[in-house]
């Protein structure tokens, strides 16, 4: 049937806006990645951890000779800790940063699936008020009864949550010095 057959009010689909997400679960939530964000996803593997970097921040993986690091999603989010199981999974994404384009490992509950949603269908989040931090959620789509929560994985983490170590003493003010 052609669209003059359909009529003027007939819903058309524009499937150029189509966009595909990597879903996955952390916390019995559901949430999803741009998919040309993903560069690859891994089970379990062996994390070096590193001293004086923040909770959420697991450590290091040699993955093929690269040494990337990997944060645990749901301590960055403020969830509640929990064990890694069979269906732990580390996502190797590529994000901005001040200094380029940056691989990071996160570690969530489970992959889903690749969802296809149309742009269309991808709602602003909802206002939290200015109590909670959720610049990072980039929409709000529902698929299969599920309310997929859309991120910006280059909002997640700061330029501050990358630096490994402690941070630098602040410089000695003058008067400061000067009493000594």
């Amino acid at each position: 049937m052609s669209e003059d057959q359909r009529g003027p009010n007939a819903l058309t689909i524009d499937h150029s806006k189509d966009l595909k997400f990597l879903s996955f679960e952390l916390g019995g939530e559901f949430y999803g990645l741009d998919i040309l964000k993903i560069r690859e996803i891994n089970g379990m593997l062996d994390i070096t951890s590193v001293p004086q970097t923040p909770r959420f921040m697991k450590g290091l993986i040699n993955l093929r000779g690269k040494v990337i690091p990997v944060i645990d999603l749901r301590l960055k989010f403020g969830l509640q800790e929990e064990g890694y199981t069979e269906r732990t999974s580390i996502i190797v994404i590529e994000f901005h940063t001040i200094h380029g384009p940056t691989q990071m490992g996160i570690l969530v509950d489970r992959v889903s699936e690749v969802i296809t949603i149309n742009e269309a269908d991808i709602s602003d989040p909802p206002d939290f008020g200015s109590s909670l931090k959720s610049e990072y959620i980039r929409g709000m789509a529902k698929t299969k009864n599920v309310v997929l929560i859309i991120l910006d994985i280059d909002l997640i983490l700061t330029d501050e949550d990358l630096t490994f170590g402690p941070k630098p003493a602040p410089a000695e003010a003058p008067e400061a010095a000067a009493k000594q």
